[in-house]
Parts: C-alpha cells; structure tokens; sequence
C-alpha cells in the first residue's frame, strides 16, 4: 500500500473515493474489506467508498455524485455555478453533466440529477476547482438553458453578471457555442441589455417596455450629486430630444423593508432637492400595469399620448366598456 498516495487522495476528494481509485493506490480488496467490517470507513453503493463512518458533508456530496459519473464527468448547471460563486439560484439536487450515453450509478441517498450531452469533453472542465466543475460560463448558460422559464432564465445570468461570477460577453460567446438551444433569442437579447449596464432583470424589463411604448432609451447606472454632495446611482435616466429628464428608481422586494425605505426616501428627497423630477415603481408595475408606467413617464416628460398599438387597444376597452355603461378604465 502506498501510503503518501492514498492520504493525497483522500484529501483531495474529502475522503470519498472509488474502488479503482484505492486499487491504484496500491490498497487491496481486502483492507478495504477490512476496514468496512470495522466500521472505520462506508461504502456508497458498489464503487464509492468513504473513508469515515460519519454523515456526509455537503461537500463530500458534491463530491460522490460527480464521481458516480466517471471520467469525464463534473458538477455543472445550478451546483457549478454555485461553487463558482452564485447566491440565490442553488439547485435542491446535485446537478452533473456526462458524455452522451454514459452509465451513471447514482449513489444512494443522494439526489442527483444527470444532464447528458454531445458537446462535453474533458476540455469544458475547469482545470483546478474542486470537484471537478464545469468552467463558470457553460455552467451559468447551461443553468439557464435547463431552466423551463423564460423569465427565471434571463433571472439568473442577470445574476451572474451582477454578482460577478461572469462577464457579459463571456457569457454571449459561451451561449453561441451552445448553438441552438433553449431560449437562445432571449437570452442573447438579454445578455446585450446586461452588457449595456443593465445589472437586474428589472433594469432589463424596464428597458424593453421603454422600447414597446416608445420612450426615450434610458441611460443606465447614472452617477448624480444630490443637494448634500453625496454620489447617487440611478437605476435610469429618460431624456427628451428637448433636454427634459427622469430619474426613474426601479424597486424590487428588498425596497420594502423598513430601514431600506426610509433610505429610498431620504435619498429620493435630496435628489428632488437639486432639481431632479424623479418616479419609482414596484418592479411588478412593469409586468401587471405596464401602460400605467408608460403613461406616467410620458407625462413627466412633458410627451404627448402615445397611439401605437398597446395604447390604441386600450383606447378599443375603453370605448367598448363606455358603450356598455359605465367605464371602468384602469391603466
């Protein structure tokens, strides 16, 4: 038995190793027999072996389930992109990518969710990250392409961006190596609203509705000094050919907690101060009443009434219900 070997080994994979791996450290059937009738170490299924006999770590989790996938195998999807440093998108199963037509004996007790594909080679591995994971890209594009919807999708590489795990181009190279896969469109359309400064899928809804109701372009992440001298920034700033502007805030769920919103008022005061005309809206605003926010912002700017398609058909429900009785108009 190789002694310095089967320690290395067993440190580099937290302890979980397979049969053939031992057997190559120079480890016979019968040691490891040995120590299994001993209770000193676990087996995990016919070719996993743990070196303890305790509960499993989540990492010596991670780590079984890639190696029931053999060789090529990694963590990928939703658990790569965790281990690469994603908060908020983890996956309830341990997600590992195979070759196509690989035999993968799970191991017992552990949920894992096998993804079969032609496009992996040992080359989508990254070379030192532990266990063996896909590179940040593939598994952030393969996160959201495995994702059903749309919305959760574009969520998530939003997020990667955001929190620094890729950048944006990155990320659109890796997704045209993908080819022609789920959500492509959408995720390359979202991909180059990030790139342009868009960090938050609300951001990035935002900028789809100025475009569908024919508002100015909004100029993202904008650095303003309020009445005090502080630096702001500004989800977005609208401005007419005339020169007239909006600062518009975008709030999701974290806005309403109590500290945050007196923070959004006393920064929104000081903005309102040195002369900035300023609107807010929930981010739900933008997907249940997104005529209300077109029409508030064109109102602020001094535009006229838009009669593109969204606004003449709301015009249509008005005229229908008036013709009826009583309107009940809501936008």
């Amino acid at each position: 038995m190789r002694h310095e070997d089967l320690g290395a080994l067993a440190q580099r994979q937290d302890a979980v190793v397979l049969r053939s791996q031992l057997v190559g450290c120079g480890v016979s059937r019968a040691h490891v027999e040995a120590q299994l009738a001993a209770w000193r170490w676990q087996t995990l299924g016919p070719l996993l072996v743990v070196m303890h006999n305790g509960p499993l770590s989540d990492r010596q989790r991670l780590w079984a389930a890639v190696l029931s996938g053999g060789i090529p195998a990694a963590l990928c999807a939703r658990t790569a992109a965790a281990e690469a440093g994603l908060v908020g998108w983890e996956a309830a199963v341990v997600e590992i990518v195979v070759p196509r037509g690989t035999r993968v004996a799970r191991p017992p007790g552990i949920s894992v969710r096998v993804h079969e594909s032609r496009r992996f080679t040992a080359s989508d591995v990254h070379p030192t990250r532990l266990p063996p994971q896909t590179w940040p890209a593939r598994s952030v594009i393969d996160a959201a392409v495995w994702t059903r919807r749309p919305r959760s999708a574009c969520g998530l590489v939003a997020a990667a961006v955001q929190q620094g795990v890729c950048l944006p181009e990155v990320l659109t190279n890796e997704l045209e190596l993908a080819g022609k896969v789920r959500h492509h469109r959408l995720l390359r359309s979202a991909l180059v609203d990030i790139g342009g400064g868009a960090q938050a899928l609300s951001e990035i809804d935002f900028g789809r509705l100025c475009a569908r109701f024919g508002l100015p372009a909004p100029e993202r992440q904008v650095v303003r000094l309020d009445a005090s001298g502080r630096r702001r920034y500004l989800d977005a700033v609208l401005r007419t050919s005339t020169g007239r502007s909006v600062v518009i805030e975008i709030d999701g769920a974290v806005h309403l907690l109590p500290e945050r919103y007196w923070d959004d008022m006393q920064r929104d005061n000081e903005l309102t101060i040195a002369g900035d005309r300023h609107l807010r809206f929930p981010t739900v605003a933008l997907h249940l009443e997104p005529a209300k926010v077109a029409g508030q912002i064109r109102r602020a700017l001094g535009l006229p009434p838009d009669l593109s398609e969204p606004w003449r058909a709301i015009a249509r429900q008005g005229s229908d219900k008036s013709d009826q009785g009583a309107s009940h108009l809501h936008v």
